[in-house]
């Protein structure tokens, strides 16, 4: 089984991620997207590589969810499959960016793998204004995040809601504007106590 993470870019899912992991002792995994050999060329070219940089996510999230799926320890994702196909993809989509035709060959091949996929057991949806979330990527300054705009990350936080709003799945909405889960220990303790009733378990520093 595993838990997802959802949320737009400096949202916070790594950090939502670690206290998962120090909280409950999950495993964490994060397919991260700055280790993509395709990125690079991304950012020089959209038009150019969003077919080829979006299928070599895809094939990595779909590989990933399958081990959490199939494995005996509960695994939490930071971002999950659907996030890339109905949030960045459609907005790539949207922009131009990513051809019809394109589209059309990437939705075709998450159909298929979509049979094989099951929904994580809780989905936990970070909700950040674009303030916060320029705030938080300005702190941790990863050089390639410096490009992204205020417009790209409103378009992207549309399309969140959009999905989330659609979305049937059992679900955990957190306010990131008003919740400090890292620096507010009752915040923090409030967060625990929520997605712990969610999921029926007891943290592990409580249990006896």
């Amino acid at each position: 089984m595993y838990i997802g993470i959802a949320g737009n870019i400096g949202s916070g899912k790594s950090a939502m991620a670690k206290l998962l992991a120090d909280e409950f002792g999950f495993a964490t995994h994060n397919d991260s997207r700055e280790e993509n050999p395709y990125l690079a060329d991304f950012y020089s070219d959209m038009a150019r590589w969003a077919l080829t940089l979006q299928v070599s996510i895809l094939t990595k999230r779909f590989k990933t969810t399958q081990r959490a799926m199939w494995g005996n320890e509960m695994v939490v994702q930071d971002r999950t499959i659907y996030e890339d196909v109905y949030v960045f993809v459609e907005n790539l989509r949207t922009m131009g960016i990513m051809e019809e035709r394109d589209y059309k060959t990437y939705r075709e091949l998450f159909d298929v793998m979509d049979a094989f996929l099951a929904p994580p057991r809780l989905l936990i949806y970070l909700r950040a204004s674009v303030p916060k979330l320029m705030s938080h990527i300005q702190q941790r300054g990863v050089a390639y995040e410096s490009a992204i705009s205020r417009e790209y990350l409103t378009l992207l936080n549309k399309r969140y809601e959009s999905w989330f709003e659609s979305y049937r799945g059992d679900s955990l909405l957190i306010d990131i504007d008003n919740t400090d889960f890292v620096g507010n220990a009752s915040d923090r303790t409030k967060v625990v106590d929520a997605i712990a009733r969610q999921l029926q378990i007891v943290p592990a520093g409580k249990r006896p």
